[in-house]
């Protein structure tokens, strides 16, 4: 593979060289691990077969749950400009952008308040682990520039300010866990000099049109750099499972604006198994919702990344991943308390897992590393959902059927389904919609209860599954429905 060619950007700024004398953490020595030698190229995504792509695919499909986690420089300025606050919502990791400061400003206010204690990563493993995720994916690059790793290609980097490979404690620390593990990768960069903001029609900059962004700039020469950048994430850390770009305009995107093209086959002759999102190109849908599954290639990217939402219908045909917030920003905020209850969280994961996609719930931790109070409680009460109902999650499949349950969500496992009661019948019975000829059931209980049989009653319209008086589960109650064949005819 060849190398990109890139310059190392040291910018001679005064402002800038003050925060990094300001960064007190103590130093420790990084050590970055030898390149291994790239594995034999594989074939464009376009020339990839059916089978081997089901294969890429399969531990990502049956995950269902992963932790994101958005931590950078703005987690150490909280949600606060100047010694006041910005807001009280809205996502945090924006804070340059929104106070409209210019690089070196911005790195003079957040490198001091950016301390990361020595075990940070292990905590948020250990809670992933324990909330029942299966991957998590966390941001080695925000839209700020600041690299989480140690760069040969800037010295706006972890290396260069602290000292430290926090990618390396990161990855190290998760596959302690036995994690998957996902690089978030922006491919905005507010901080680089020759990215071409003008050019980059719809994308953001925190200082929008000023006469400081005027000029010539040579943007492949920032190309050159986020290849350059991705080449040390993909070479370093042995197996990596995700890429998560972000992100694309309708005017700024793909080969344009990225080289995405050669960036893909570069990312896939080093990691041939890696799943990556569709961000670097356009998704006009991923946020105000839509069809963007009508316009889903998988050329341009192995899944699509519905935000902050849940497709009502899901993404047939299409592999498919909503990424939400604990409350409202990505960023950590000191001032944002709009926390979601348990019972939304984990109906959200069930009603993601009924549509066939996958729950990437986000976590934003302070500038030392650590969690808040209500994200360590959040994540716990999912996983103790999942210890009793994990089964009904991991390793299933879209719900067969098409109409909606009056009572909740389904979920189907090989000769099982999954009925997930979100409301508790006053008279005790919920009708599950199987016509005559796929009626039949060996059996059901309660996986909170699984040596205690239901009552099964076939009945012309469907089968009704008689229950107990009280819900054994105030959030969500699940059934296993057991039958002799693997795929009844539904209504």
């Amino acid at each position: 593979m060849n190398s990109p060619r890139f310059t190392r950007h040291l910018r001679p700024l005064s402002a800038f060289a003050l925060a990094l004398a300001a960064a007190s953490t103590p130093t420790v020595s990084a050590t970055a691990s030898p390149s291994p030698p790239p594995p034999r190229s594989t074939p464009p995504a376009s020339a990839e077969i059916p089978a081997a792509r089901d294969a890429r695919m399969a531990w990502w499909r049956e995950a269902r749950f992963g932790m994101f986690v958005h931590w950078g420089l703005y987690s150490g300025l909280a949600g606060n400009w100047d010694g006041k606050p910005h807001a009280t919502k809205g996502g945090m990791e924006w804070l340059q952008k929104f106070v409209q400061a210019d690089s070196a400003t911005y790195a003079a206010a957040a490198l001091p308040l950016f301390k990361p204690a020595p075990d940070f990563a292990r905590a948020w493993a250990r809670l992933a682990k324990e909330a029942g995720c299966r991957y998590l994916v966390f941001t080695t690059k925000h839209h700020e520039g600041f690299a989480l790793h140690d760069s040969a290609a800037s010295d706006f980097d972890a290396g260069s300010v602290l000292g430290r490979d926090l990618v390396r404690e990161i990855v190290d620390a998760c596959r302690v866990e036995g994690l998957r593990v996902g690089f978030y990768h922006s491919v905005i960069d507010w901080h680089h000099d020759q990215y071409d903001y003008p050019r980059a029609k719809g994308l953001p900059h925190p200082l929008g049109n000023s006469p400081e962004l005027a000029g010539p700039r040579d943007h492949a020469d920032y190309i050159d750099f986020l290849h350059a950048q991705v080449n040390e994430l993909i070479s370093r850390y042995g197996t990596v499972d995700v890429l998560w770009w972000d992100f694309s305009s309708r005017d700024f995107q793909g080969d344009t604006a990225w080289r995405a093209t050669e960036l893909m086959a570069k990312v896939r002759a080093r990691q041939p198994a890696i799943i990556m999102n569709n961000r670097l190109y356009a998704a006009s849908t991923v946020h105000s919702g839509g069809d963007e599954h009508k316009e889903f290639d998988t050329t341009r990217g192995d899944f699509s990344t519905p935000e902050q939402r849940i497709p009502q219908n899901g993404l047939p045909g299409v592999d498919w991943e909503t990424c939400m917030t604990l409350n409202g920003t990505w960023g950590y905020s000191e001032h944002d308390h709009a926390w979601k209850s348990d019972r939304t969280l984990i109906r959200n994961l069930v009603d993601i897992a009924s549509k066939g996609g996958n729950y990437l719930l986000n976590i934003g931790p302070k500038g030392d590393g650590s969690l808040t109070p209500e994200t360590v409680a959040s994540f716990r009460a999912i996983g103790a959902w999942l210890r009793v109902n994990g089964e009904s999650i991991h390793g299933t499949t879209a719900s067969p059927f098409t109409a909606p349950l009056r009572w909740g969500r389904a979920t189907a496992k090989d000769r099982d389904l999954y009925l997930h009661v979100f409301d508790w019948p006053a008279d005790g019975r919920i009708l599950v919609p199987l016509t005559p000829d796929g009626a039949e059931a060996t059996g059901a209980a309660l996986l909170s209860a699984p040596g205690t049989g239901l009552v099964v009653e076939t009945t012309p319209a469907g089968l009704v599954i008689h229950l107990p008086p009280t819900a054994p589960d105030p959030d969500v109650s699940v059934i296993r429905l057991s039958r002799p064949a693997p795929h009844p005819s539904v209504r």
